[in-house]
């Protein structure tokens, strides 16, 4: 069972999509850490989840401050469920479903954002082909926070953006850049 970890939805049960084919939901011990290091850049924030599943990573951005969040997933159903779990945890005014996929929703993005959160599908090199592209829509100053299979291998420096941390939690790597002022 998925729940918001953290302030104003904290506690709030969300929905995920049945099996693993579809969303891998974020354990918990995860999403705390991916959260913990954005605590100070949350407030406010103009948030991207993009491959957002149930969106819980969205969700949990806003219920610690984030002021909006554009959550995008091309599966039909993880956006009804998207859609439900923000209205559940009560953010549905700060967030926005898109279903889309992730390179064409990019290609076309003029805005830029302060947060992104990547949970793409394993084992497909994914991140390495949208991580350009991510990094012009990124804002100065701003993170980017990346969850990947542990074997996936992430460039040092794209675009703008510097791998800063990288942690290990059982099968799971979670890679954080930073994109300069």
């Amino acid at each position: 069972m998925m729940r918001v970890i953290a302030g104003s939805a904290r506690g709030v049960k969300l929905e995920a999509l049945p099996g693993e084919d579809v969303t891998r939901p974020t354990i918990n011990r995860v999403k705390e850490a991916m959260f913990s290091s954005l605590q100070f850049q949350l407030p406010g924030a103009k948030v991207l989840d993009l491959f957002a599943g149930s969106g819980q990573l969205g969700i949990e951005a806003l219920s610690r401050g984030a002021a909006q969040c554009i959550m995008v997933d091309q599966n039909r159903e993880a956006v009804e469920i998207i859609t439900r779990n923000c209205k559940t945890a009560r953010v549905q005014n700060q967030a926005k479903v898109m279903m889309a996929q992730a390179q064409v929703y990019l290609n076309r993005l003029t805005d830029q954002f302060d947060i992104i959160l990547l949970d793409p599908p394993y084992h497909q090199g994914i991140l390495n082909q949208i991580l350009p592209r991510i990094a012009q829509v990124t804002a100065p100053g701003g993170s980017v926070i990346c969850e990947s299979e542990l074997d996936c291998p992430l460039p040092e420096e794209c675009g703008g953006l510097v791998l800063k941390k990288q942690h290990r939690y059982g099968k799971v790597l979670v890679t954080r850049y930073e994109k300069g002022e």
